[in-house]
């Protein structure tokens, strides 16, 4: 065990801090964080309509129209936002105009979409490709846009204006051969695709990247192994869920896009897995499921007083899936008797999950929930709260809890028991 600390001590996370830390990812990371309140209002407006708004038809006349509003400015333009955020974030981490690279970064990607819809046949842009579809071309224009525009302006090459102007002025001026640079790019670079009988950007994209990448991301192995490898990063103290934003963002949130779109036409869910999944019967109380350690502390600690104390101001917060005072607190980072269970939870609540909602036990979660929302709630609204299966959802989310805590019980045990022994050798 002292080998295997040593060893990931010294070699493995050294690299993963600098893959935390690597300009692009951080940009991309910072960027999803950036619109996280435009998810979060897009998400509430979805609930309000498959809850208030389905079980009270007269509300739901009034709530429906307004949320579907709300919908359409939010999580239907959710790739046109997040490609802003994260040209602008990109930007600053080279110190340089974080507004005018996010600019220039929507600008390209809308100048990579199709226009082919509408009476006119051209002019048109089809929400389609707006929405979190459209986030992985988003990604890819935003980080290369934003480089093209900060290499260019860091040679100088860039509109001198006198002293004399306003600063604003200064750097409109200073963005316009950069920024036009970028732009003339992407639009060779579109004509090319569209020659080459590709199609689009979107649709190339689609096709090599983003497609395959959700399809291996749906196999049970990817399902077990992302929250382990997360909760890995969290018991060296180094932000796990940081770290495993892109992925869980680029790939599990357009998952969960396609689950709506299909749901709202009267199809079925076309993927198990999506980023409520996690939230809802894996992160149960936070990465690793920690709200269970808490209830463990509460069933069989006596002895030692600092674990109780944390847990009991942990719970306040845990059950809002917020677990920072536990995992530096208690604490989980660097406690070799939490190695295991801490590792093996997140592991086996996915495994269980999925096979749950494969098996057609539970429905597929297809409404994106408040990373916040208590454990059984998020589960049961994730699912669309209209029926029996999403019952079910909220019990197979308490019945993981339940059995996260019995993995953690007899770890809980130990600590205590270390803490005996060694109040009978001083004693």
């Amino acid at each position: 065990m002292k080998g295997l600390m040593k060893w990931m001590e010294e070699k493995f996370i050294p690299v993963a801090g600098k893959i935390g830390s690597q300009r692009h990812l951080a940009a991309i990371r910072d960027g999803f964080v950036g619109i996280m309140p435009i998810v979060l209002a897009g998400a509430i407006a979805v609930l309000l309509n498959n809850t208030l708004g389905t079980w009270i038809p007269p509300l739901g006349n009034i709530l429906t129209p307004i949320n579907g509003n709300v919908w359409w400015g939010t999580l239907a333009m959710l790739g046109l936002l997040v490609t802003f955020s994260i040209g602008y974030n990109l930007a600053k981490s080279y110190n340089e105009d974080g507004l005018v690279a996010g600019i220039i970064s929507v600008a390209a990607f809308i100048t990579t979409l199709p226009q082919a819809h509408g009476d006119a046949g051209w002019g048109y842009l089809h929400w389609g490709y707006l929405d979190a579809n459209g986030i992985f071309t988003g990604m890819i224009v935003a980080l290369i846009a934003t480089e093209i525009f900060v290499k260019l302006t860091k040679r100088g090459l860039t509109i001198k204006m006198p002293d004399t102007v306003p600063p604003a002025v200064i750097k409109s001026f200073a963005a316009i051969i950069p920024g036009f640079i970028a732009l003339m790019f992407f639009g060779a670079l579109t004509l090319i695709i569209d020659k080459a009988g590709l199609g689009s950007l979107f649709e190339l994209v689609f096709t090599v990247i983003q497609k395959p990448l959700m399809a291996v991301t749906q196999g049970v192995a990817a399902v077990v192994l992302i929250p382990i490898l997360m909760n890995l990063l969290w018991f060296f103290g180094v932000h796990g869920a940081n770290i495993f934003e892109p992925i869980m963002q680029s790939v599990y949130l357009p998952a969960l896009t396609a689950n709506y779109d299909a749901v709202m036409a009267g199809g079925e869910a076309p993927h198990l897995v999506t980023k409520a999944f996690f939230d809802s019967f894996v992160h149960l109380g936070g990465s690793g499921a920690t709200l269970a350690i808490i209830i463990a502390i509460f069933i069989v600690v006596r002895k030692r007083r600092e674990y109780r104390e944390v847990a009991k101001l942990s719970l306040p917060l845990g059950i809002f899936q917020i677990n920072e005072s536990v995992i530096y607190g208690l604490p989980i980072v660097l406690n070799p008797i939490m190695f295991i269970p801490f590792l093996l939870v997140p592991g086996v609540l996915s495994l269980i999950a999925y096979i749950a909602t494969a098996a057609g036990i539970v429905p597929a979660t297809y409404v994106q929930i408040p990373w916040i929302t208590p454990v059984g709630i998020g589960a049961f609204l994730a699912t669309g709260a209209k029926g029996f299966g999403s019952i079910m959802a909220a019990l197979l989310a308490l019945a993981n809890l339940a059995i996260a805590t019995l993995i953690y019980l007899p770890f809980i045990a130990a600590a205590e028991r270390q803490v005996a022994n060694r109040e009978k050798v001083k004693g």
